[in-house]
């Protein structure tokens, strides 16, 4: 009997993040996998690819814990429908309650820390290393801030 490959959710926020994460679409061919990112005026389309849409959030609005409450329930629903075994996530905020919820359910979560931050670490990233099964820096100066991630270089 042969075992179906391991579901694969690769979440990002839009723009750069989502840049990063396609590059990891090998990946996405390999498994059954299924994409998360946030909602903008621009349609995400990665065919053969499921997609998801959570609200962006800007920590320094007032709606900032509306939008992460209401991405939540969308995480939990997303979460409930697919069921992944591994979630991949390269950021930003929009992110964090899928990626909590994940580790609620006993998923493993990998993160990529952004490749745009080379000196300092990000919130997200921050707030997720204690938590993610693995965890990649794209700069060695990063080690620092996350002495357990893992260095490999850059994604591009």
């Amino acid at each position: 009997m042969r075992k179906e490959k391991p579901r694969v959710c690769f979440a990002s926020s839009s723009g750069g993040h989502l840049e990063e994460l396609l590059m990891l679409r090998p990946l996405m061919d390999r498994y059954d996998s299924f994409l998360v990112t946030e909602k903008t005026a621009y349609k995400a389309a990665v065919e053969g690819i499921r997609c998801y849409d959570l609200l962006q959030v800007n920590r320094r609005e007032w709606s900032c814990l509306p939008r992460l409450a209401v991405n939540a329930c969308r995480s939990l629903g997303i979460l409930w429908r697919e069921r992944p075994d591994v979630v991949i996530c390269t950021g930003v905020l929009a992110m964090v309650p899928l990626c909590l919820l994940s580790k609620l359910f006993g998923k493993r979560l990998l993160f990529i820390e952004s490749y745009a931050k080379v000196k300092t670490p990000t919130l997200t990233g921050r707030l997720l290393y204690p938590l993610a099964d693995r965890f990649y820096v794209q700069w060695q100066e990063l080690l620092k801030f996350y002495p357990k991630a893992v260095y490999l270089g850059g994604i591009y």
